[in-house]
């Protein structure tokens, strides 16, 4: 069996200390305010990023860039790595398919290389649990191919759920219409998306206030998972709002009993359609969403 790595993008919100431990190789993912640029050597901190968001500032955000993901790729088949690659839903952006047109190049230039690209169908969190269940398969001695077969037969029953603090940013996005996003920013509506089987994004239901928004969100996890909330990772992702991200993890312990929470910042590629203040939650579900 060749040596390989499994490799992921900036999308995936991965905590620092975990891709440090297994030296993973991240594809930056792009933003910009105006003319600046950031996502690969150059980054705003999540703080600054928002600020500048409630400041009135309006970022864009940018697929990945293939020359980048070439030289990154080179570097591994160079040192004679195969690669499982987990990648941003391709329902929420072109970087998906850049992967992929680089890896059928590569592949033509170099016939004995194995390049191997999972569309996740998840974002956030919801990559980085996929990315910890490909590293533990790998640890138990399975193949690349194996590994591709289980992410991809199992990625489904990962659930990305959120509630954002400010409509607009969603509007703007064109996630929603301007008069819901008027109206419910009157009545303090709380709506809950989450990503369909596909990727994409849809309404889960809405709530009067954070606190109900935050009570549907534990009843979704409640009703898709069977309870094994011990041993199964969750993850927590948050706009600039780790107090609401640290609230929202204890309601998880004490309601739940889940012991094993990852809690991280949104990337500013996502915070840039989502906004400050939203929190989103991605966990392990007993059936396909």
């Amino acid at each position: 069996m060749n040596k390989f790595v499994i490799t992921t993008d900036s999308n995936s919100d991965l905590p620092k200390d975990y891709i440090l431990k297994h030296n993973i190789t991240i594809i930056p993912q792009y933003y910009g305010f105006d003319d600046e640029v950031y996502g690969d050597e150059k980054h705003l901190p999540p703080a600054d990023f928002y600020q500048k968001m409630r400041d009135g500032q309006m970022p864009t955000s940018m697929a990945n860039n293939p020359a980048v993901i070439q030289s990154k790729f080179e570097a591994l088949l160079d040192e004679g790595y195969d690669i499982l690659h987990i990648a941003f839903s391709s329902q929420l952006s072109g970087s998906y398919g850049n992967v992929v047109m680089v890896a059928n190049e590569l592949k033509e230039e170099r016939p004995d290389a194995t390049i191997e690209v999972i569309d996740s169908c998840t974002a956030s969190l919801g990559e980085t649990l996929l990315v910890i269940k490909a590293y533990e398969l790998k640890e138990e001695g399975k193949s690349l191919i194996e590994i591709r077969d289980i992410i991809e037969s199992s990625k489904g029953n990962i659930y990305s759920d959120f509630t954002v603090d400010d409509l607009n940013h969603l509007q703007r996005g064109g996630r929603i219409s301007k008069t819901t996003a008027l109206v419910g920013g009157i009545v303090k509506i709380k709506p809950v998306l989450t990503l369909d089987k596909e990727g994409k994004i849809t309404s889960a239901g809405s709530a009067r206030g954070r606190k109900k928004a935050y009570s549907l969100l534990i009843d979704r996890i409640s009703a898709k998972n069977d309870g094994n909330y011990g041993t199964m990772p969750i993850g927590i992702m948050h706009g600039d709002c780790l107090d609401d991200a640290n609230y929202f993890a204890g309601l998880l312990r004490d309601k739940l009993g889940c012991s094993n929470i990852i809690i991280n910042d949104i990337s500013p590629s996502i915070g840039t359609h989502a906004g400050p203040g939203v929190i989103g939650v991605c966990y392990w579900g007993n059936e396909p969403r």
